[in-house]
């Protein structure tokens, strides 16, 4: 009896077997294949799989080892597809094997530092009959053809700076003449930014981008409205402002209304443009009189809150002090205190400046970082911008108190973040002493104060080039890289767009005014210190910085 039942037990399970094996032909009668394996220059990568850095110097092999032979002649394009890349631009071939499918692919059909999907569609192809779907992606290289003609230092240098500056003036609000926050912001300017594009235009007058007559117009136009258009709040204006009617835009919940910070950089434009309209022609007598009132209009003490030893970022007339945003170092904002040291008309005193903003000492930092000590700030400095902003005006060769030489924070703050982008201990696509600087830009995952603390791979050409009077020649490597090995991809009609992430295959679609205006100021202080010469002549600013127990050196 128990022979009997094993029998039948054993009988139903080859019955099982049998029933579940599955056939090795479809239902044409074409044999089924798997993929049994597929690279990309050599390096395997699995079904969904994901590589990078993959090389377009030469052309692109693609093996693809079939678990049945292949008929190549039987060979169906439309199945076998990489996005972008046109079936007109593979080879194919056997392998070693006829089991091995080889594509060679044109190089020129990639542009380096993208993402590309090979898709291996199932069905019938090469004689085989494929069941399942095969996708995986691949990030290519770089692709070091020049885009294009090589032309000196200078002229490089030049062509940056003429370029990006028409940003502000051909892209410049038309009614207010002041910059617009980015380049799809519409009606919406920035009162920082639009100081930054004065110092631009002085620029740009210079070099004979534009004529002085005509940088004299603008900026009276933007002065004009920002007297009689804008709403100002104890002299400060608001971050951002509606350029076709004046009224204030709120930047923020309970941002409303003025912004100290905002307005200091409008100053320190505005302060520059004084001193070089400086003929006794009636037009420039009248805007550096216009000028000086909007600048003895801001009321730096009042933003002390009830005389605190601190000044305050922000006020609104709607949540008054709500925001409560002391305005403490170390970051971008050093030249809120020298504006209100220096102020003939509301100014504060020393104690204001080291208690609020030096905080008796604590902003110093004094640590190492790849072997460059770090005077002040947080750790690996922050984001380069901290280094740019205060100083488009002032010169920091030699400016010096009892918390820091203001050069060698900068240039080790830049040389700290240029290290790290070469150690890059998160290994993105693209991060070298060629492709460095990590700053507040746009990034492909929204806008963030990027920085080696709060790395994403993300990599703003603003944050390099506004370094150049503190790394020459690193800075200038990597313009070179930005506009012959990428300036395909990244120049554009106002310069360079303003951010990249390799890793991700992204590069930005737009233009800011924070990051254009210092492009072309700090290129322009390493090239002839204009902009540091004009600020730093200022009788008022040397009093404040006196005041503030600040060494400085003026022209």
């Amino acid at each position: 009896m128990l022979k009997i039942r094993n029998s039948i037990f054993f009988a139903i399970l080859l019955m099982i077997l049998f029933s579940c094996k599955k056939t090795d032909t479809s239902e044409n009668g074409t044999k089924t294949a798997a993929i049994e394996s597929l690279a990309i220059n050599g390096e395997a990568i699995e079904n969904t799989g994901k590589i990078s850095n993959v090389s377009i110097e030469k052309p692109v092999v693609v093996e693809i080892e079939f678990s049945n032979p292949i008929d190549i002649a039987q060979w169906d394009a439309g199945k076998i597809q990489i996005t972008g890349i046109s079936a007109d631009n593979y080879e194919i071939s056997l392998g070693d094997s006829n089991k091995q499918l080889i594509l060679t692919i044109n190089n020129k059909a990639f542009k380096s530092y993208s993402s590309y999907q090979l898709s291996i569609n199932s069905g019938d192809n090469l004689g085989i009959h494929l069941d399942d779907f095969y996708v995986c992606t691949f990030l290519t290289g770089l692709d070091s053809t020049p885009k294009f003609p090589t032309v000196s230092d200078n002229e490089l240098l030049t062509l940056v700076q003429q370029q990006t500056f028409k940003y502000f003036w051909d892209f410049g609000h038309p009614t207010s003449g002041m910059a617009r926050e980015r380049s799809s912001s519409g009606d919406i300017v920035t009162t920082g930014g639009t100081g930054f594009g004065i110092m631009a235009m002085i620029v740009a007058a210079e070099r004979g981008f534009i004529s002085r007559a005509q940088a004299l117009e603008r900026i009276q136009t933007i002065v004009s409205f920002l007297e009689t258009q804008c709403t100002s709040y104890h002299g400060a204006f608001s971050h951002w402002i509606n350029g076709k009617t004046g009224a204030t835009q709120p930047f923020s919940d309970y941002d409303d209304g003025g912004d100290l910070v905002e307005t200091a950089f409008l100053m320190q434009g505005l302060l520059t443009a004084r001193e070089y309209f400086n003929s006794t022609d009636a037009d420039e007598i009248k805007l550096v009189t216009d000028i000086t009132n909007l600048w003895e209009s801001v009321e730096w003490d009042w933003y002390q809150q009830n005389n605190q030893n601190v000044l305050y970022w922000h006020w609104s007339p709607d949540y008054n002090w709500k925001m409560n945003m002391k305005i403490s170092g170390w970051n971008e904002a050093l030249i809120v205190y020298v504006l209100a040291a220096a102020s003939p008309t509301h100014p504060i005193s020393k104690e204001v400046y080291d208690q609020g903003w030096a905080q008796n000492g604590n902003m110093k930092n004094g640590k190492t970082f790849y072997n460059y000590l770090l005077p002040l700030g947080p750790d690996y400095g922050g984001p380069l911008f901290f280094s740019h902003y205060s100083f488009l005006g002032l010169n920091p060769n030699n400016l010096k108190d009892s918390y820091a030489d203001y050069w060698e924070q900068n240039r080790n703050h830049t040389l700290i973040n240029y290290n790290y982008c070469i150690t890059n201990p998160k290994k993105y696509a693209g991060y070298s002493a060629d492709c460095w600087g990590l700053t507040a830009s746009d990034g492909d995952k929204g806008y963030n104060a990027f920085s080696p603390t709060n790395d994403q791979g993300v990599i703003a050409p603003a944050a390099a080039l506004s370094s150049m009077p503190y790394t020459p020649e690193e800075s200038m490597q990597a313009l070179k890289f930005f506009y012959y090995m990428l300036g395909d991809r990244l120049w554009g009609k106002y310069g360079f767009m303003d951010s990249f992430n390799l890793s991700a295959g992204w590069v930005d679609n737009e233009y800011l005014a924070i990051d254009q205006g210092p492009v072309i100021v700090m290129i322009e202080n390493y090239r002839t210190q204009l902009i540091w010469n004009l600020f730093m002549q200022n009788d008022e600013i040397k009093s404040g910085l006196t005041k503030l127990g600040i060494s400085y050196t003026s022209k």
